[in-house]
């Protein structure tokens, strides 16, 4: 005959207890912190909202059926997406249920006195029994003191505990966890980061309409950028002339900042400092001045066009764009500063320097599409509703004439990209990452062990126990041992 069990119910409070137990255990934290990178991968894949509008448009164009479900489930904006952001709180809060409980009960074990000694030593590890005389607890107390024990000492024994630095470094690598988190949430909340390609000779001033690129933080906005302007002066690169390689980047500036004006200079890696922004040296190219001219002879544009470097020597596309002129032009070009030709390339450009430049364009005209409001690449016209109407070439100072005006290549300055960065959660991050190496590196090294020694009729009993059987406890148990007998 059987019996039914009933298995009573949780109660709402028990069962909040059970939830958050099961969320502040750390296997449930290694699941979140897993699931964080996996959920990461699809921000590296498909093009971002925040980074690359033009990208995601292009899907929309090309495939608007996937595109349509990438938006739905937030892809086009992974970090900022509902589901990212629940696994992320719920991997914060994981964290610090799991981590500071453990810290504070390792806190007081650290305050609290070693274990007594106990009764039976010879069912320890490497007892051992040893002569003795009335000054071998002084000895062994001079001996753990020297070795930073800590002691307790009782009527006829010596209890001596040593590592903790394994614990600490244990804790200190998942506080660093979550200190590198609260870092990273502070530079997404209130951070910014922004591009700019600015031309030697011109003027960047920081204002939102200066930015070709501009992404703010969840909690940050205009006013969060720092007043400043920069005037680049002049720029010299450096390249190796036998493999072509750059070997140093220098741009000179004219800063004003805070009503004061300074010459500085800029290089990769030696940043400019605004308070909690810096302005960093990222790339370079060049910028073909132009002017076009329309049947008639009047100037319809004219200017610095920045060109995109597609290879190593700095051979650019670009796009110069003339919504002045009747009809519309538009010229898809080409940059190389050091012309050469190939008999399957083309075109091609053999070093980064201006040696040899010479801008190699196709001529369209018609609608150029400026005026529809759908945001499109500087560097590239679609010339899908366009009539080609020439190609040709110009080297500096010449002109080329075509049937609805000329275009004349004045010179070639370079540009370079400026990239400004605001994260007040760097240095967060940054002292989180220094914290959990030297925590990781203690907890792999640090060992936890016990030593006891109490004193007998027939002599002295000696006996240790190490935590997790950790190496090492039999070589020190022996010098121990041996400078007792010294002694």
């Amino acid at each position: 005959m059987t019996r039914d069990i009933e298995v009573p119910e949780l109660g709402f409070i028990a069962l909040l207890r059970y939830a958050w137990r099961q969320l502040t255990s750390m296997r449930t934290a290694l699941i979140l912190l897993m699931l964080l990178g996996v959920a990461a991968i699809p921000g590296s894949l498909i093009p971002q909202r925040i980074t690359n509008t033009i990208a995601v448009r292009d899907l929309y164009q090309t495939n608007p059926e996937l595109a349509k479900w990438y938006d739905r489930f937030s892809l086009f904006d992974v970090y900022g997406s509902p589901w990212f952001s629940a696994i992320y709180i719920l991997l914060f809060i994981s964290l610090i249920g799991c981590v500071l409980p453990r810290s504070f009960e390792h806190y007081r074990a650290m305050r609290a006195q070693p274990p007594a000694t106990p009764k039976n030593l010879s069912r320890l590890e490497h007892y051992q029994e040893i002569t003795s005389d009335g000054e071998t607890l002084e000895a062994a107390e001079k001996w753990f003191k020297k070795n930073r024990f800590r002691i307790r000492i009782e009527e006829n024994s010596i209890s001596a505990e040593k590592g903790f630095l394994r614990e600490t470094g244990n804790l200190l690598f998942h506080l660093s966890l979550i200190l590198i988190l609260v870092g990273v949430s502070f530079g997404s909340l209130f951070g910014m980061r922004g591009e700019a390609i600015v031309n030697v000779g011109e003027r960047f001033i920081s204002v939102p309409t200066s930015y070709d690129t501009l992404a703010f933080g969840k909690l940050a906005g205009d006013t969060s950028l720092e007043p400043f302007e920069i005037k680049v002066d002049k720029f010299v690169a450096q390249y190796n002339p036998k493999t072509n390689a750059p070997e140093d980047y220098t741009a000179w500036l004219t800063v004003t900042y805070q009503g004061k004006t300074e010459k500085k200079t800029i290089k990769v890696n030696k940043p400019l400092t605004f308070a909690n922004t810096r302005v960093y040296l990222q790339a370079n190219g060049y910028s073909p001045v132009v002017t076009v001219r329309d049947s008639l002879g009047f100037v319809a544009f004219q200017g610095p066009v920045p060109f995109l470097p597609q290879d190593g020597n700095l051979r650019s596309i670009g796009a110069i764009k003339v919504p002045d002129a009747d009809p519309q032009i538009g010229f898809v070009g080409s940059f190389v500063p050091t012309n050469a030709r190939t008999t399957d390339q083309g075109a091609v450009s053999i070093f980064p320097e201006l040696l040899d430049p010479k801008l190699l364009f196709s001529i369209w005209k018609g609608d150029l599409g400026l005026d529809t409001g759908i945001p499109q690449s500087v560097y590239k016209i679609d010339t899908t509703d366009l009539q080609q109407i020439g190609l040709g070439s110009v080297k500096p100072g010449e002109t080329f004439n075509y049937a609805e005006g000329s275009i004349t290549l004045e010179t070639v300055v370079p540009w370079i990209n400026l990239q400004v960065v605001k994260d007040p959660g760097k240095s967060y991050a940054l002292i989180g990452g220094i914290v959990a190496v030297l925590g990781l590196l203690s907890s792999l090294y640090g060992r936890r062990r016990r030593i006891w020694i109490r004193i007998t009729s027939q002599g002295a009993e000696v006996a240790g126990l190490a935590k997790n059987s950790a190496p090492g406890l039999e070589d020190e148990i022996e010098k121990f041992v041996n400078a007792l007998r010294r002694d």
